[in-house]
């Protein structure tokens, strides 16, 4: 199983950096692309879909984005789709959370697909208007969820249960605890002020999400935003899991050997990178 992690980890970063800092965005775009596509697909078989349905989900994700690029929404200013958007994660997260695995069945299938491919195809736009404005501010949105992610599964595993009598989310993941969503928000505050203080002299430093938000707003309200995106990474995580839950499953697929599905590996990005952009074109 090692071993398989490592080498899938190899091919991914083999094609993903060449991709990121190729001189245009055009081709972490369509990697970003294939993934989505793959992500429709686990989405599909995740809601009782067959072969042919699950593969006809994937064909209308890469019909929505590729839309969405041949009418030049990449480089265009969508300050109303991600508010939107963001609001839509937040009371959907919430929803969702509140009603739990046995509420998911109870949606009509309809909306469920649907709901599904929107979510991947704000999740493209968002990613590929990101590597748009340019690979530092991607950078930053990418980094701010694994270190979040990093640093929970630390903090969980040190601290877990020590400061607090419940568990985050018992039915739908029940590994995962408070001291560990904590510790998350702790690293990415810390890391967000490194990169600010690392930066500051740099030809790249405004363009990272951090600088922004600073500049604009100030650093209470960069440090408030930064907490705020961390805890949707884990909204992000929980949602999959539940839904995963409700189909009876481990992992979205075996697309990536070792590592699950593209699912199990951009949930966390689902919600962020749409409410990154919400809160950088504030």
């Amino acid at each position: 199983m090692l071993k398989q992690r490592v080498i899938t980890a190899i091919v991914l970063l083999a094609i993903l950096l060449p991709a990121l800092f190729y001189k245009t965005p055009v081709a972490f775009a369509v990697v970003a692309l294939v993934l989505m596509a793959a992500g429709s697909w686990e989405w599909g078989r995740l809601n009782s879909l067959g072969q042919g349905g699950s593969v006809g989900l994937a064909a209308l994700c890469v019909l929505g984005c590729g839309l969405s690029w041949y009418g030049g929404l990449l480089d265009q200013p969508l300050p109303l789709l991600w508010a939107a958007a963001g609001a839509a994660w937040v009371l959907a997260g919430a929803w969702l959370l509140r009603n739990g695995v046995t509420g998911w069945p109870r949606i009509p299938k309809a909306v469920r697909l649907a709901g599904g491919v929107l979510a991947l195809w704000l999740a493209w736009l968002a990613v590929a208007q990101a590597r748009v404005i340019g690979v530092n501010f991607l950078l930053s949105v990418l980094l701010l969820v694994w270190v979040a992610d990093i640093f929970a599964y630390f903090a969980g595993r040190t601290f877990g249960g020590r400061f607090s009598k419940g568990k985050l989310a018992p039915s739908i993941s029940p590994g995962k605890s408070w001291e560990g969503v904590w510790g998350g928000m702790a690293g990415v505050v810390a890391l967000s002020l490194a990169w600010l203080a690392l930066g500051a002299s740099g030809p790249a430093a405004g363009q990272s999400l951090y600088a922004r938000l600073m500049e604009r707003h100030g650093i209470v309200v960069m440090l408030l935003a930064v907490i705020f995106l961390a805890a949707m990474s884990v909204v992000g995580d929980l949602v999959e899991s539940l839904i995963k839950r409700s189909a009876g499953v481990k992992d979205s697929s075996a697309l990536l050997p070792g590592h699950g599905g593209v699912l199990d590996r951009v949930d966390a990005l689902l919600p962020t990178l749409p409410l990154a952009m919400m809160l950088a074109t504030l």
